[in-house]
């Protein structure tokens, strides 16, 4: 699989740009992407094991429509099952697994669907991850946002009447902080009933602070499950060491968060595979953590700033669609996210069939949500991580959901 990732290179220094073609060129300037770093905490736990172990051995091309049928017609479906469900020989039989999927989620969430939106508080990163638009070698305006600003941007994400928020930062320790993190989460509990994150992974006792400040629960996107190919695209910074990244959600379990989100990048390897791994990973987990909340997301690929040819290959909206139903059939009682990577009418009509959760109102750049809500000019602003796909506000979100004849809810979790 060829990169068409990389960015481009005009505005860095000789020194930047010699260092990044060294990381681009020569392997063996990188540091071993399965060795731990100092400071990176190790548990013991066989999820990973079980999780490579099918993700290694399965073949989809090797499945056939008799397996297909025999997963539909089983009233739970096996590993083996969703693997049929995955591989190219259910692709005939969408239209079955989507009604498949569809009673699955009505008789699990009802006619439900979740609301949030996220806020980038920070875009700084250590990492040189070729596919993304916050990599360190990328030339985009920083910004990191100081509490006053943070509390701006949430009071005006409030008033929309929204009541769950996802905090996000760009992966670096030096400009955002565990302590920094934690700041801003007590804030969104003023304003918000739920309050996630989706940072760099960290270890068990600082999850538990986070856990604290006010956190409900983690997301940690895995990029791929597959480590040689992850090794070619996380080049440099933490995030590079796989292992500890794959167990991030396990050391939030432990640290008392009440729920998890696993999510690969479609479009980085092999999705099928990549899929598989994603819904094993919560399989596993949640039956080593039978009282937590586990959600999938699928997400793929989006342009980014510098580059606008980034694709997500052949994952179109059909396999994005077999994917989520599988997921669905497999997992019936997990949450299913649908970001704004994707068109409002693949959202409107993946809703009514397996996702309970989607985002609104959202923007992936630094500090404007009160120009993009109310219409005020930003003072300042730093650049988004990619392109959105969906921008629909709350209010139109609401009413969109409310035509297709579902309950928008902006929460249900109460804290006593």
């Amino acid at each position: 699989m060829e990169n068409n990732f990389f960015v481009d290179s005009d505005k860095l220094s000789p020194k930047a740009l010699e260092i990044k073609h060294r990381l681009e060129t020569d392997p063996s300037s990188r540091c071993d992407h399965m060795k731990y770093l100092p400071g990176m905490e190790r548990i013991e736990s066989d999820v990973c094991a079980n999780v490579m172990k099918h993700m290694r051995s399965f073949d989809h091309s090797a499945y056939t429509e008799r397996d297909v049928k025999a997963a539909l017609e089983s009233e739970t479906c096996s590993i083996e099952g969703f693997k049929a469900l995955l591989s190219p020989a259910a692709k005939p039989f969408l239209e079955q697994m989507a009604e498949r999927a569809r009673m699955e989620t009505s008789k699990h969430f009802g006619n439900t669907v979740y609301l949030f939106t996220p806020l980038y508080i920070a875009n700084y990163c250590e990492n040189y991850c070729v596919y993304c638009g916050f990599n360190c070698y990328n030339n985009i305006r920083r910004m990191k946002l100081d509490a006053e600003q943070i509390e701006r941007e949430m009071q005006v994400i409030a008033r929309s009447g929204m009541e769950e928020i996802l905090i996000l930062t760009g992966e670096s320790r030096a400009a955002s902080s565990v302590e920094y993190i934690g700041e801003a989460c007590k804030l969104a509990r003023k304003y918000f009933r739920m309050v996630g994150v989706e940072i760099y992974p960290v270890n068990t006792d600082e999850y538990r602070y986070l856990h604290e400040c006010g956190v409900d629960y983690v997301t940690v996107f895995q990029e791929t499950y597959d480590p040689d190919r992850y090794e070619q695209l996380h080049l440099l910074g933490h995030k590079r060491i796989w292992p500890y990244r794959f167990d991030s959600q396990e050391r939030a379990l432990r640290a008392g968060m009440r729920g998890v989100a696993f999510s690969a990048l479609l479009g980085l390897a092999d999705f099928r595979k990549d899929a598989l791994a994603s819904a094993l990973h919560a399989y596993y987990l949640q039956r080593k953590y039978p009282h937590a909340e586990m959600s999938l997301s699928c997400p793929r690929l989006r342009p980014i700033i510098n580059n606008d040819k980034i694709d997500p290959l052949d994952v179109r909206e059909t396999e994005l669609c077999q994917i989520l139903c599988a997921y669905r059939i497999f997992l019936p009682f997990v949450g299913i996210t649908v970001s704004s990577r994707e068109s409002a009418s693949f959202r409107n009509g993946i809703v009514k069939i397996a996702a309970t959760k989607i985002s609104a109102g959202v923007s992936t750049g630094i500090g404007d949500h009160e120009s993009k809500y109310e219409g005020k000019k930003a003072v300042d602003s730093g650049d988004e991580q990619f392109e959105i796909n969906d921008g629909r506000s709350l209010d139109r979100m609401y009413k969109d959901i409310s035509d297709e004849g579902l309950q928008p809810v902006l929460n249900d979790y109460l804290y006593v």
